[in-house]
């Protein structure tokens, strides 16, 4: 989500970071700009929608001189894509300048205090409020400090890189909360990005910041404030991967990284605005979902909700929703899109003529969202992989967030790193079930939905024929199907459910299956082959969130051991946009 990168030595600013900006368009974008201090006192900023091979060429980014700067590809959260939305961005007087990945939840409230005081907004993101913050707070104290006080009046998410034309050294300011930022050391220079694969060109030795640190770089060197405010040592690490692996983080596959960049960009996910659709559902009594793939799953998620807090809720195939459904001027559509081009879903959308409609997506700017009343971003960032992870939790952590507000899911982030630490044990079951031609996931009650999307990673990276099911309808035909050795993967956390998806087991278990339980019950674990732990006593609400995870990775990793690349499964698209 967004690429930052900075520099600060002796060679040629613009160059290092026009190459690094090239080397992180895989995160994806729609805006790239680029700052250079010319000059004590000198900025010069160029930027604009589009591609940065297209913007750095037609804007002449490496004809600018200087030694100290910072660049940045932006993908729309706050804002249209236009030139004036992109980053980097400026205080009043064209003194402060910076970057910032992540989402400010309090953007506002800082606007409207700082508009109160004078200060003029030449765009509509949430970044630009930083700098003014910082030139509003460096009239009274020196620039380190305006920065330090800047960033401890922030709420969300945020990577930040500021640096000042008047200060009095050539610097660069760093901030990190729940988005990456790493620094980059050589020799006589430093450089800091979103990721290492900008840097790899010009140092091997980095430094990766960890939650709520502050630094600051010169060419000298760097230094590193905790949370707290005193300063600490943070480990550097030496890398030498190539540069495919380096855009990978490290990964072998996108699709693992993207696992597990979940349990960050979840956080930003949740501060996502969901008030103007919550407003909206409240005003009706009949919500249509309208969904297709993995967002059907999030779709029938979200209409369990809506159903238990007393309205009439459905959830369509979008495909089919113009055939079977008759929406009218009472009728509230949902639309859930992560790319917000899904044909089916667009259709779907222009069939409920007179209709209010409030869009799920992932893409500021997509068609969806010109169709949509209201619409919420998932703020969840590209997607490399064709297989949906993060979107798909992403999704189910909107929609929680309009029924359970953000202090309810404060936790997620640790439970999906809790959840991805069973990593090298679900690798070892994904051995047991690689050589197998079919497999069944059952559940209950609200765990339906997780079932039928791990089912459908499943089937999807593997080529392993895969069904989902609640667990009762076993007995209606799929007990048939049940012979020995086939896995049946259990979705079993001591909720409701329980009682009823146990007796599912043992009528599985009997007829000589494989049991997988994901579960934090004995009798569960006594009854399964092989079985993954949950957190002890978690909060209920959350069991979806856990146990999503490790069917990703158990996907991923049946994938990998059949000797198929997870990243681009056969026959399939990122972006379905025929119908």
């Amino acid at each position: 989500m967004c690429g930052i990168i900075g520099y600060v030595g002796s060679g040629r600013a613009s160059q290092i970071i026009t190459d690094g900006l090239k080397r992180l368009e895989y995160r994806g974008y729609d805006s790239v700009g680029i700052a250079v201090r010319t000059g004590p006192g000198r900025l010069e900023v160029r930027k604009d929608k589009g591609m940065v091979e297209e913007i750095s060429t037609a804007l002449r980014f490496t004809s600018i001189d200087g030694n100290l700067g910072l660049g940045h590809t932006r993908w729309a959260t706050h804002g249209a894509v236009c030139k004036e939305n992109a980053h980097p961005h400026a205080d009043c007087s064209g003194n402060i300048i910076l970057a910032h990945n992540g989402v400010i939840e309090n953007y506002s409230k800082l606007r409207d205090d700082l508009a109160s005081k004078g200060h003029k907004f030449a765009s509509q993101t949430d970044s630009e409020v930083i700098a003014h913050l910082i030139e509003e707070n460096a009239k009274t104290q020196p620039l380190v400090k305006a920065f330090i006080r800047s960033i401890k009046q922030l709420e969300g998410s945020y990577a930040i890189v500021a640096m000042g034309a008047s200060d009095t050294e050539e610097r660069l300011f760093m901030a990190r909360r729940n988005s990456p930022l790493v620094i980059g050391a050589g020799k006589g220079e430093m450089l800091c990005a979103s990721d290492i694969p900008a840097m790899l060109k010009y140092t091997r030795t980095f430094i990766p910041l960890q939650e709520g640190d502050i630094a600051v770089l010169s060419r000298h060197g760097y230094k590193i404030y905790a949370d707290d405010g005193s300063e600490a040592t943070r480990k550097q690490i030496t890398v030498d991967w190539d540069v495919e692996m380096a855009q990978k983080g490290g990964y072998p596959h996108f699709m693992l990284k993207e696992i597990t960049d979940q349990k960050h960009f979840i956080n930003e996910s949740l501060a996502s605005d969901v008030s103007g659709a919550w407003k909206l559902i409240d005003a009706h009594e009949r919500v249509d979902i309208i969904a297709a793939g993995t967002s059907y799953h999030a779709g029938i998620m979200l209409s369990y909700l809506l159903q238990n807090s007393g309205k009439v809720a459905q959830a369509f195939i979008a495909s089919d929703y113009p055939f079977i459904a008759k929406p009218d001027k009472k009728t509230l559509l949902l639309a859930i899109s992560q790319s917000g081009e899904t044909a089916d879903v667009l259709q779907a959308l222009r069939f409920g003529r007179g209709c209010k409609k409030i869009a799920i997506t992932n893409v500021v700017g997509s068609t969806i969202t010109t169709l949509a009343d209201c619409v919420v971003f998932l703020n969840a960032g590209p997607e490399v992989g064709v297989a949906a992870t993060k979107t798909f939790t992403a999704q189910l952590a909107v929609i929680y967030k309009m029924f359970y507000g953000k202090d309810k899911l404060k936790e997620l982030s640790g439970l999906i790193e809790t959840m991805l630490a069973h990593d090298g044990e679900i690798k070892a079951i994904a051995q047991k079930i690689a050589g197998k031609e079919n497999a069944f996931f059952i559940a209950r009650g609200r765990n339906v939905p997780i079932a039928y999307e791990g089912s459908l990673k499943f089937k999807e990276v593997t080529y392993i024929h895969s069904e989902a099911y609640p667990g009762g309808e076993l007995k209606h035909g799929t007990l048939s199907l049940i012979t020995e050795g086939v896995p049946v993967v259990a979705l079993a956390p001591k909720d409701e459910t329980l009682p009823k998806l146990f007796g599912n087991i043992r009528e599985a278990k009997a007829r000589g299956a494989f049991i997988l339980s994901i579960t934090d019950d004995d009798e569960v674990k006594k009854e399964s082959d092989i079985s993954i732990s949950l957190p002890p006593g978690m909060d209920p609400i959350l069991y979806p969130f856990a146990l999503i995870v490790p069917l990703q990775l158990l996907a991923y990793h049946t994938s990998v051991l059949r000797g198929i690349n997870p990243d681009r499964p056969r026959n399939l698209a990122k972006s379905v946009t025929v119908e």
